[in-house]
């Protein structure tokens, strides 16, 4: 390992020099090490690699990722010392053990255990991870004193630790819970309803926001995406008795047609995955053009949605104050302002839900 760069919650970055094959020039690659994982890299280390996705120019942040540092290993944990009983990443050779907030060893085992209620609380629902901090700074543009968890979903990325958005969120985030096989989180679930209801009873959050990690896998099929899930948190929403809040993924920027006015993505997971009712929010001074498009689109789904058009005013504002960097598919808030503008409205109309 040549040097350490940037640190945030749970993740190192590192530049590796790699061991040159015969004719190959030696070559540098930047690369993310999880110390909970691999233990604390250093310069001088010698470390394994994944370099997959890396070599593919995948959605990884440019990153290739450190397996392991073989001639430095971490301990091998003693019987009975582990952090609980839920394997994530199950059966992979980094399979981790978790401490599960739903397990029976849990300090809220008995709070989880019969609950199956979320007393009305507002989910707001999101096809990607860009859409979290804009969704946040709507909330908290309307009532400022709201406690909003998130909860990430295993659509995206495993490990919570490669999102530096939640790293910036830090306290305007009540907590994070890691459901599924994600991992990584301030609490671990089993699933997604376990999940939401560890949002509401353990952390005590007045919204609720569900999204993938980082990472959207898409193959530009109706249903090969994972923002599918969306649709199911929906459903799982719903059926605890929360007030499901559709984010529409809109963009008048994206070179896509299938991306552009509402994606697909947002038209299959509302219009064809959940099967509950949602608030669908679509933000107020949009482009003529771009109005008239997405309510076209939006005119096709089914009737148990309910479209909800929210003042933007001040949600700029609190977009540009947002202290994690705005950007989603490499576009930024100015160059794809309709897209954080639609998931900050979803957020400030999920706080007018609360409560006064």
């Amino acid at each position: 390992m040549a040097a350490r760069g940037r640190s945030w919650r749970g993740a190192q970055e590192v530049t590796v020099r790699l061991e040159p094959r015969e004719g190959d020039k030696v070559a540098q690659v930047p690369a993310l090490a999880y110390p909970t994982l691999v233990g604390e890299p250093a310069v001088g280390d010698r470390v394994l690699l994944n370099v997959n996705a890396l070599a593919l120019g995948l959605g990884t942040g440019g990153y290739a990722f450190v397996v392991a540092i073989p001639d430095r290993l971490p301990p091998d944990k003693a019987a009975g010392d582990g952090d609980g009983h839920l394997v994530k990443a199950r059966y992979t050779p980094l399979q981790t053990m978790v401490a599960g907030v739903d397990e029976q060893s849990s300090p809220h085992y008995a709070a989880l255990a019969d609950a199956e209620d979320l007393a009305g609380m507002p989910v707001v629902t999101a096809d990607l991870h860009s859409a979290l901090p804009a969704v946040v700074a709507g909330v908290h543009a309307q009532a400022a004193d709201a406690a909003v968890a998130y909860v990430m979903t295993d659509g995206g990325a495993l490990p919570a630790w490669f999102s530096r958005t939640v790293d910036a969120l830090g306290a305007r985030l009540a907590g994070m819970v890691t459901a599924g096989q994600a991992f990584g989180g301030d609490l671990e679930a089993a699933s997604l309803h376990s999940g939401l209801l560890a949002a509401r009873h353990v952390l005590g959050a007045d919204v609720t926001v569900v999204a993938q990690g980082p990472g959207n896998l898409g193959t530009g099929t109706r249903f090969g995406f994972s923002g599918v899930a969306v649709g199911e948190a929906v459903n799982a929403a719903a059926v605890l008795g929360g007030q499901p809040v559709g984010a529409l993924r809109i963009s008048g920027a994206d070179p896509r047609p299938r991306h552009r006015g509402v994606s697909h993505h947002s038209l299959t997971a509302y219009g064809q995955v959940a099967l509950a009712g949602a608030d669908l929010v679509v933000p107020g001074g949009l482009d003529p053009e771009l109005h008239r498009e997405v309510m076209a689109a939006l005119d096709a789904l089914p009737s148990r949605h309910r479209i909800v058009t929210v003042d933007v005013a001040g949600l700029d504002e609190a977009l540009r104050a947002s202290p994690a960097r705005l950007s989603t598919m490499g576009r930024d808030l100015d160059s794809d302002h309709a897209y954080f503008l639609a998931a900050a409205a979803a957020g400030r109309y999920a706080a007018c839900l609360l409560a006064p």
